[in-house]
């Protein structure tokens, strides 16, 4: 099947959610919207919790969450108008733009890099990697640049130092390469390198600390929406930034512990608690955009797409809503029902 018929079907799908379910949605006042999650991952939670916790309703709208397949498919179902928005990654936003739409990025809720560069056990220093295989998801992709920004952590240059970048496919997919001695090394987060760890490998640099500017997930809708519907948009937002601090509150942990288990199918709480920490410190309270992170992101991009180095990156920006909710103390108030500071 094509990209552009899948794409086609993606479009055709939300049309026909959104009428069936629209009388639904009247009668109870509430506005339907479609919006796009690519995973159920920490990254993606957010708009998930939102649902679960009713937190739509709370503003007048109702959800429906269309599960996608990656970024890519995520931008071209908005820009062809089957869902309003989803959280994407940045560089599918610049490449989008390059090719022509107007996408924008109107917050973002996941940043910095949580990565840690993982090796084989019989590696213990950065030096050691020189002419050493590294596994990615793609080239250009987030897993790529989370490499790349690895590397430049501990002093290494993937020309210089003859390091080899070869495309696997997702992280599980990687952790298991680097398990089995097909690569020698990989950055990757969370659950697998704690499994990885435990059998040994070993962790060359933990990037958490060094607060290295990057954005990983992005809430992106069109330009057009936003100017034409910019209360709808305002709703969405808010409902979103109340999700980031009803899931940061501890006296939510039981109730996102067990939406996490259900909507992962995990029946071992161990690993959901794992899970629900991973969550913790990948999400931010007040989701404002970062110019630093996005000029981060060009650099990298433009090592692949020189047309990437012209992109201005105040143009993928429109803060103004989420700059607002926090300007008049909304994002503020909400984090204090929740026991925040």
């Amino acid at each position: 099947m094509g990209r552009g018929l899948k794409t086609r079907i993606v479009v055709t799908l939300g049309l026909l959610l959104s009428l069936s379910a629209s009388s639904q949605a009247q009668d109870k006042g509430l506005r339907k919207f479609h919006w796009g999650v690519t995973s159920l991952s920490a990254s993606q939670w957010i708009p998930w919790i939102a649902k679960e916790a009713k937190l739509y309703e709370k503003y007048g709208m109702e959800a429906e969450l269309v599960l996608l397949r990656g970024s890519g498919q995520s931008a071209q179902a908005i820009i062809g108008g089957s869902i309003l928005g989803a959280p994407c990654t940045l560089t599918t936003v610049m490449g989008a733009n390059l090719s022509g739409a107007d996408l924008v990025t109107v917050a973002h809720t996941v940043s910095g890099v949580q990565s840690k560069l993982l090796v084989r056990p019989d590696i213990r220093k950065p030096e050691d990697l020189r002419g050493k295989r590294f596994g990615i998801q793609s080239i250009g992709g987030s897993t790529w640049m989370h490499t790349i920004l690895g590397l430049e952590h501990v002093g290494l240059d993937v020309k210089r130092d003859n390091i080899s970048l070869l495309v696997i496919g997702d992280s599980v997919l990687i952790s298991q390469s680097l398990e089995a001695g097909r690569i020698d090394a990989a950055v990757l987060d969370g659950a697998l390198v704690r499994r990885l760890k435990s059998k040994g490998f070993y962790i060359v640099a933990d990037m958490t600390p060094a607060n290295i500017p990057m954005l990983n997930q992005a809430i992106v809708v069109t330009q057009e929406f936003l100017q034409k519907r910019a209360d709808v948009a305002e709703k969405i937002l808010m409902a979103l930034v109340e999700s980031l601090s009803y899931t940061l509150s501890p006296a939510n942990k039981s109730v996102v512990a067990k939406t996490m288990m259900r909507r992962f199918h995990i029946d071992d709480p161990v690993i959901a608690e794992e899970g629900y920490q991973d969550l913790l410190t990948s999400i931010e309270r007040k989701p404002l955009p970062s110019l630093e992170a996005l000029r981060n992101i060009r650099r990298l991009m433009a090592v692949q797409n020189p047309k990437a180095a012209s992109v201005k990156v105040e143009e993928l920006i429109d803060a103004r809503l989420i700059r607002r909710l926090d300007e008049n103390g909304y994002m503020d108030k909400i984090a204090a029902t929740y026991g925040l500071k």
